[in-house]
């Protein structure tokens, strides 16, 4: 499997159709080399708006471009935007359904070295809780071209969060996606394993791992958090027993709170929540964070084993 970074095929992607609509439009905050958007702002500079590191301002300007018929996308850095920028997404983009996708880059612990500064843990808590806005987080290249092509359909306001590094190709080329629908990947009894984004690979690892030690897992991918599938979610719980869900988030609020929220009404079953724990974060690349708050493939499998046993009692 090849890998890419999701930050630079939506940028491939957006540039190739702006080239075709005029009214698509880039806003960026002093982001062009992180956001890998530098080739749209040299084609395409009457359709580019740089307005510095200023989130606020660009999801206003953003809001009031899309009002007047453009078609948004705001880009740059996730911990940013779902922070600086929450009162104006919320407001501004949301609450008056403007046409804003806000593409939020290296999300999670992405930034690595930079710190607490530049994680964003909280922003799916935060954008899921807001009406009227869709959440996404897409898991491979080839799902991320196909949720441009989706996005550009539709006037939804829209909060897409995307890593740094490049990820590993899942789904084959020109495979479609359908947003409010999860993918199911694998399929087993034993356990139910919910993921998003790039630990959708671990989830694979942790499947993989179970079924050399005779477990048969399902694993799906939850890339659309909001609008959610809960018919899937629900079908799956049912079938498994116990579940888990695996996450680059916080473990309050993100994947794993959506949910328990819908089996805890619908469904209770025992349910593992993987993610970031509530505590100060050590600086280091994402697999040095990941390993040092156990998101490892073999203590994740540790504890699916540990669950689907306890259910077995």
């Amino acid at each position: 499997m090849g890998k890419q970074k999701l930050r630079e095929v939506f940028s491939n992607k957006i540039l190739e159709e702006a080239k075709k609509d005029s009214s698509i439009f880039v806003v960026c905050t002093d982001s062009r080399g992180s956001a890998m958007i530098g080739d749209f702002a040299e084609k395409l500079p009457k359709q580019f708006v740089e307005v510095g590191i200023a989130e606020q301002n660009a999801v206003s300007l953003a809001s009031g471009l899309a009002h007047v018929g453009k078609k948004v996308y705001v880009v740059g850095p996730a911990s940013f935007y779902s922070t600086r920028a929450s009162e104006q997404i919320k407001v501004d983009v949301a609450y008056s359904n403007n046409n804003v996708k806000i593409i939020g880059i290296s999300g999670g612990i992405s930034y690595g070295n930079l710190g607490a500064t530049h994680h964003s843990l909280q922003d799916i808590a935060f954008m899921r809780s807001v009406p009227n806005l869709d959440v996404i987080i897409p898991s491979d290249a080839n799902q991320m071209r196909s949720i441009v092509d989706d996005l550009l359909r539709n006037e939804k306001p829209t909060y897409v969060r995307v890593g740094r590094g490049a990820v590993s190709t899942i789904y084959n080329q020109n495979e479609t996606f359908e947003i409010g629908k999860s993918r199911v990947l694998r399929r087993g009894s034993d356990i139910a394993i919910f993921v998003c984004g790039q630990l959708l690979e671990r989830a694979l690892g942790v499947a993989d791992l179970l079924k050399n030690k005779g477990y048969d897992a399902t694993v799906i991918d939850v890339f659309t958090i909001k609008p959610i599938d809960k018919n899937t979610i629900l079908q799956y719980s049912k079938m498994c027993g116990v579940g888990m869900t695996i996450e680059e988030h916080s473990i309050y609020g993100g994947l794993g709170g959506a949910i328990a929220e819908i089996l805890i009404q619908e469904n209770p079953i025992p349910l593992y929540i993987a993610g970031l724990p509530d505590r100060e974060l050590p600086n280091g690349t994402d697999v040095e964070v990941f390993n040092a708050v156990g998101l490892t493939i073999q203590e994740l499998t540790n504890k699916a084993i540990t669950m689907i046993k306890h259910k077995k009692e």
